[in-house]
């Protein structure tokens, strides 16, 4: 098969389309013929990206493991999935990413798809929107009443929680710089603070944190007492009176079925900045580090 691979750790220039051997199904697992991958920019960063559980070096490394494609094999003692099956999810950052025509996945990763979702919106979908449910639900306890800051409300994972905190009933307050007032008004946030001309005075029952730096430092006070902060960019300083959260997405079926049903009914949007062929994966991560909002998709199959 085709696959974008590192052969050493570094950045991005590194990454080369060259043919790998194709992965098989293994226990609880299912080969999955990729239709299109999204990824994190710093995933490249990641001691975890080089090694496997065993902490051995795996390189070459296939990268990217935000995937939706379709099941073609069924490794013994798997449940839940079915050749044919159109499915999507976050993979092992363990195990060889989706940028690749076949990718091989633990199989209680995926959920399956819709029909009317588009595979290009599923990889868009899976890593921001588990990350945006797992810190408002999971971490936050948000429910309909409360309010919400979203720092980078105009960002992949930003935006997609400012959905689904108002979709909850939530009052939702997103920060972001003025360049991306837009995607967060877009988003439906009630209220926009552009940073680059003022800071949030106001309180709120929970704030999620994606930008890190001054931004999450100065969080804590902007907490309620019994509200809770947030951060998927660094452990958040102490909140007086309630309880700060730092937490890694973690793979979840059930949450990941509830997003593409929302996706399929129109509640929830995820953001795509762009798409690139998947030989072109070199210059998607190189567009990614150097800052492009959204989400950036590679299409290993030109089906949507």
């Amino acid at each position: 098969m085709k696959a974008v691979r590192i052969h050493q750790p570094g950045g991005p220039e590194g990454l080369v389309y060259e043919e790998a051997p194709e992965p098989y199904a293994g226990v609880g697992d299912v080969l999955v013929r990729v239709h299109a991958a999204s990824f994190t920019p710093g995933e490249l960063d990641w001691p975890v990206t080089w090694v496997d559980r065993g902490g051995r070096d795996r390189t070459p490394v296939v990268p990217a493991h935000e995937v939706s494609g379709v099941v073609t094999a069924v490794g013994y003692g798997t449940t839940g999935l079915r050749v044919g099956d159109r499915v999507y999810g976050l993979t092992d950052r363990h195990r060889d990413g989706a940028a690749a025509e076949y990718l091989s996945a633990e199989a209680r990763d995926l959920a399956v798809l819709p029909d009317t979702v588009t595979h290009v919106a599923a990889a868009a979908l899976a890593m921001p929107g588990l990350t945006a449910w797992q810190a408002l639900f999971s971490h936050g306890q948000l429910a309909a009443g409360r309010s919400v800051v979203v720092h980078g409300a105009g960002g992949g994972v930003g935006s997609v929680a400012v959905q689904l905190a108002r979709d909850t009933g939530a009052h939702v307050i997103g920060t972001d710089r003025s360049s991306q007032r837009e995607v967060a008004i877009e988003a439906g946030v009630h209220e926009f603070v552009d940073l680059d001309r003022h800071w949030f005075d106001g309180r709120a029952d929970l704030v999620f944190d994606t930008v890190g730096g001054d931004v999450l430092a100065r969080s804590a006070a902007v907490v309620r007492p019994g509200g809770t902060l947030v951060s998927i960019s660094a452990p958040p300083p102490a909140v007086s009176g309630g309880r700060a959260v730092y937490f890694i997405v973690e793979p979840d079926r059930a949450q990941l079925t509830e997003l593409a049903d929302r996706v399929r009914t129109g509640r929830l949007r995820p953001m795509v900045e762009a798409t690139y062929a998947l030989p072109d994966a070199r210059q998607a991560f190189l567009a990614k580090h150097n800052g492009v909002p959204g989400k950036i998709v590679l299409k290993a199959v030109d089906d949507d």
